[in-house]
């Protein structure tokens, strides 16, 4: 602890801070310029905020897109106050130069201000509001902590501070540089992982599956390059990590087991290609079509507009049926039942032509009627048909098929009978109430 943090220096800072606050704040001429200073925020503030508003009267269509121009466009107009306290103040530092008044504080405002329009006009290419607002913090600390003259004693502070990892004395201001670095690193790999993604999907000669094979690799090997990059930027020794990679093997074997099964699994659908996005699956209870193939699950998207995220070793281990694995054409099965007064060929006649008449069932192979057997009750039939866009549901066609039949047996004379059931009595038993 003692050589992480070295109280003497840190006491010293601290020392020199309060020396530097006395002399250049607690004077007559410094709050003047604050009491000016303020004054001035105030009132480009205002006028900022109404010029905002005359803006967007007169072109309203500025909040209006997408995208990158959309937010350059946006942090253009809320960059219009702080471009008016920038203009505003450095007006009045150029009255009091000229005058040889004090000027100290303006100087700092002005510098401030500066760095803050920068900042913010950099700031806005981050996806992430978050990192942009989080960039926007540090880098202005800094600007702020150079004007004021204290970043090079920080620095030097969080250089001298240092711990030890896998043999390596690192300091706090290389840490922190690895950090700065694997962010910048992570954002732009993950950009050129997506852009890269993009490119696949354009590739009609790859599956779909390959392209996502493709794509969750770049971002694996993306990901391994940016920590090797940056703890060799620290001059962390790779091969002493060696105990540390075997107690994450542990940690897998026990506490992470499930998640490591999951991503082996999202590997091996991928390669065998058993499943793809846009197949029609049923597993289980859960039947849809796959919108995504993630490291950990697969996304499915049901009739009823859930999206079921079912884990990788699932679709391994339990049995799917893939309604569109090599082929999109689906055969239905549509159960009816007749009297046995009916005439059997004209109901599979008029079941056919039910059929027929059905926008989403296909020519060829034509519908067919079959009789399956005798019932207790009725004469069993079955409607075969065969769709190609099972992805759009398989109960509503049969559904509209059932109705379909149902009219065309009431305009015939067909009729669907309820269960029956015949009771023999044998001649010479007697009735509990004849005893």
């Amino acid at each position: 602890m003692d050589k992480l943090i070295d109280f003497e220096v840190l006491l010293a800072y601290v020392q020199k801070l309060v020396s530097w606050f006395n002399v250049n704040v607690l004077n007559l001429a410094t709050l003047i310029q604050g009491g000016i200073v303020l004054g001035l925020l105030v009132l480009s503030w205002g006028l900022g905020i109404v010029t905002q508003r005359l803006v967007l009267r007169r072109w309203p269509s500025i909040e209006q897109g997408a995208g990158v121009w959309l937010r350059l466009k946006l942090t253009l107009l809320k960059l219009i106050p702080p471009v008016f306290s920038f203009l505003l103040i450095g007006f009045t530092l150029g009255i009091a130069k000229a005058l040889d008044l004090s000027h100290g504080l303006f100087v700092l405002g002005e510098n401030l201000l500066g760095a803050w329009i920068v900042i913010r006009l950099a700031s806005f290419l981050f996806l992430s509001r978050f990192f942009g607002r989080l960039f926007a913090l540090v880098a202005w600390s800094a600007a702020a902590l150079n004007t004021l003259g204290f970043l090079d004693d920080i620095v030097d502070f969080l250089d001298s501070a240092s711990f030890s990892v896998g043999g390596s004395d690192i300091t706090t201001l290389s840490f922190l540089k690895a950090l700065v670095l694997m962010f910048v690193l992570y954002r732009g790999g993950m950009a050129l992982a997506e852009a890269i993604e993009v490119q696949l999907s354009k590739v009609s000669e790859l599956t779909p599956s390959a392209r996502v094979l493709f794509g969750k690799l770049m971002r694996i090997v993306t990901l391994v390059a940016i920590v090797i990059i940056a703890l060799s930027s620290v001059g962390i020794n790779l091969t002493a990590l060696a105990v540390f990679s075997g107690a994450v093997g542990v940690g897998v074997g026990f506490g992470l087991q499930k998640v490591a099964a999951n991503l082996i699994s999202g590997f091996i659908l991928l390669m065998d290609k058993s499943i793809k996005p846009g197949d029609v699956v049923e597993v289980g209870t859960v039947y849809g079509y796959i919108t995504s193939l993630r490291a950990r699950f697969v996304s499915v998207l049901t009739r009823d507009g859930k999206e079921i995220l079912i884990p990788n070793e699932d679709l391994i281990t339990n049995q799917v049926v893939n309604w569109s694995f090599s082929d999109t054409n689906v055969r239905l099965k549509v159960p009816v039942g007749i009297s046995y007064d009916a005439d059997p060929r004209v109901a599979m006649e008029l079941m056919t032509d039910a059929a027929t008449g059905h926008d989403r069932v296909q020519a060829f192979p034509k519908p067919v009627c079959r009789l399956m057997g005798f019932g207790d009750s009725s004469v069993d039939l079955e409607l075969r048909v065969w769709i190609r866009d099972p992805q759009n549901g398989i109960v509503n066609v049969k559904s509209d098929l059932l109705l379909a039949i149902w009219d065309r047996f009431q305009e015939n004379g067909i009729e669907i009978p309820y269960p029956q059931r015949d009771l023999h009595i044998r001649s010479g038993m007697v009735l509990p109430s004849e005893k």
